[in-house]
């Protein structure tokens, strides 16, 4: 089981507010996936990746392509309180799934 955060790198995130994305996407994804899916992420020792996406529209698809495959996932908008404009995706999560399944849909992205 696992779980991939795809974190924008073009809307230039310190890393404070990166890891409070990537905690807010985790959390989201987590809460809409069904309860084997987040028994088993939570025994096998939650693993999760933080990968990147060069925009807005990257990041729309993958999330298009995670719910085509009946993927629990989450797309994060800011709410504007520190350096972003309140809407902006900063954002998604895909998992936890079955490693393979997260793969196909993250799998081509690079590491943050």
């Amino acid at each position: 089981m696992k779980q991939a955060i795809v974190a924008r790198t073009d809307i230039g995130m310190g890393t404070g507010k990166l890891a409070a994305q990537v905690a807010h996407a985790s959390l989201k994804a987590y809460e809409s996936a069904g309860p084997d899916a987040r028994r088993q992420w939570k025994s096998g020792g939650q693993k999760k990746v933080v990968l990147k996406a060069g925009s807005e529209r990257e990041v729309f698809d993958l999330a298009e392509q995670a719910r085509r495959e009946g993927l629990p996932h989450a797309v994060v908008r800011d709410a504007g309180h520190t350096q972003l404009d309140p809407g902006t995706v900063t954002t998604l999560a895909v998992g936890p799934a079955p490693e393979a399944m997260v793969d196909t849909v993250t799998g081509d992205l690079s590491l943050y």
